[in-house]
């Protein structure tokens, strides 16, 4: 086997990815204080074509040169919004159709592995800070919990990390001909 060259792997320009057909999801940041965790929240977002991003409290806002060294260029390509509370992220989500799920462990909440998505709707998914998770009155406003499974000594993942598991997840439940 022999490695590609970034030439081979025919990706597309940043003009064509602003035209090109997206994921029905939206990341929400809630309160994520590290620059490096912001900039691979864009990075898998833009791999994976994902609608937006919401960057929500103390949340940086592009262009940061912190940010840009995960980022590598997607705080270029990724659209976002900016809202001062996560709640007003999650109200205009919700009034625009968006069935909005916070990652999660909570009472009642559901494993990643029973999650079913229908197709026809659209999503988005609140990811918490680093410290404190996603803010109760987020969580009481959302359509429901999602939590992915662990079964190690610790209990939580990297908000990247999870970020990325959770958007891999809807990527294949959604992707019937979003990207043909």
């Amino acid at each position: 086997m022999r490695k590609l060259k970034i030439t081979e792997l025919n990706r597309i320009n940043a003009k064509e990815f602003k035209e090109a057909k997206k994921l029905p999801l939206i990341v929400v940041l809630d309160e994520i204080r590290s620059l490096h965790n912001i900039g691979s929240v864009f990075r898998t977002s833009d791999a994976f074509r994902i609608e937006s991003i919401y960057l929500c409290g103390i949340t940086a806002t592009p262009l940061h040169s912190e940010m840009h060294k995960t980022a590598l260029g997607a705080e270029n390509t990724m659209d976002w919004k900016y809202f001062k509370k996560t709640l007003d992220a999650v109200d205009q989500l919700k009034k625009n159709g968006y069935i909005v799920y916070s990652i999660e462990q909570v009472e009642g909440s559901m494993s990643l592995t029973n999650l079913v998505l229908d197709k026809t709707k659209k999503y988005a998914i609140v990811m918490g800070n680093e410290v404190k998770g996603v803010q109760q009155e987020v969580i009481d406003n959302s359509d429901g919990c999602i939590e992915i499974p662990q079964y190690g000594t610790k209990h939580s993942l990297n908000v990247s990390v999870t970020t990325g598991i959770v958007i891999w997840d809807f990527f294949k439940k959604l992707n019937l001909s979003v990207f043909s």
